[in-house]
């Protein structure tokens, strides 16, 4: 078996894992390095990845260190020993299906073999912990859903209806199959946020690259409705403000901004004279 792994420092560390979807949609490791580097990591077959030396390159805008081993058979129990339980604000827990329930209220349960998004990166951590302070639940659209940890987390808050979204087929299937494996009722579908109007709902969560976020606001500035509220993950710490910016023309205003690690994911909410005004009950889950 084949080891590919990529380090890059952490400030691009989400352009480069953009990429790396891009070539292995099913996901991929993530290893924090002890110099403030993250290492993503790809398993396969001989012949299915490349044993390369050990070189840099470039990864978009980024340069990155790319190294290749064999490992031996036990390479699955291995890779286990990296998908710990992630526990969000008291809260919540996001386990694999290997490891016992937590001691949290709501427990979710996360293949992370799948898609991204195990709860243990802090742009999906981030978008978790606003998920568990606001209320009170209505609908509510997982814009790029990945695994479908925040659609489910929502379900088992009380939010209903919940769509989960994503480009990726690998995504819709990993989500669907979560949903599945914690008995909640949630909707996935494959949409392209990049050709095709996304539903509206009471709360959004988008875990997104920044230019797709400030894309999508574009769309819900011509739109007729405005949802609830936003939540914007994905985010570099310098992002925030320009992103915050391109929703305020849809009368979306900055209520709440976290950060860790150099990730940022805000609140975004709207006055309910802003929404009336502007309401389009045809656009919003029901």
């Amino acid at each position: 078996m084949i080891r590919l792994a990529v380090r890059v420092r952490s400030e691009q560390a989400e352009l480069v894992l953009a990429e790396l979807l891009e070539l292995a949609p099913s996901g991929v490791e993530e290893v924090a390095v002890q110099d403030g580097s993250i290492e993503y990591a790809v398993y396969g077959a001989p012949g299915e990845l490349p044993a390369l030396p050990a070189l840099r390159a470039a990864a978009g805008d980024a340069l990155v260190d790319v190294t290749s081993a064999e490992i031996g058979d036990d390479w699955r129990e291995r890779w286990r020993s990296y998908h710990r339980p992630a526990v969000v604000g008291n809260r919540l827990t996001v386990r694999p299906p290997w490891e016992p329930a937590g001691t949290t209220p709501l427990d979710v349960v996360i293949d992370p073999g799948q898609a991204f998004g195990t709860g243990a990166h802090a742009t999906t951590r981030l978008c978790l912990e606003l998920l568990l302070e606001v209320g009170p639940p209505g609908s509510l659209l997982d814009l790029g859903c990945g695994s479908g940890v925040l659609a489910i987390t929502a379900a088992k808050l009380g939010y209903n209806p919940v769509l989960a979204v994503d480009l990726d087929p690998a995504a819709v299937a990993a989500a669907s199959a979560n949903a599945e494996l914690n008995a909640v009722d949630i909707e996935v579908l494959r949409l392209d946020l990049r050709s095709q109007r996304a539903p509206c709902a009471d709360t959004i969560v988008a875990n997104l690259l920044a230019p797709l976020l400030e894309r999508w606001a574009g769309d819900i500035a011509g739109g007729s409705y405005i949802p609830r509220r936003i939540i914007a993950g994905g985010l570099l710490t310098g992002e925030g403000d320009s992103v915050a910016d391109a929703f305020a023309p849809a009368g979306l205003r900055e209520a709440r901004r976290l950060t860790e690690g150099g990730w940022a994911a805000l609140l975004l909410e709207s006055a309910p004279t802003d929404r009336e005004n502007r309401a389009d009950t045809g656009s919003i889950l029901s």
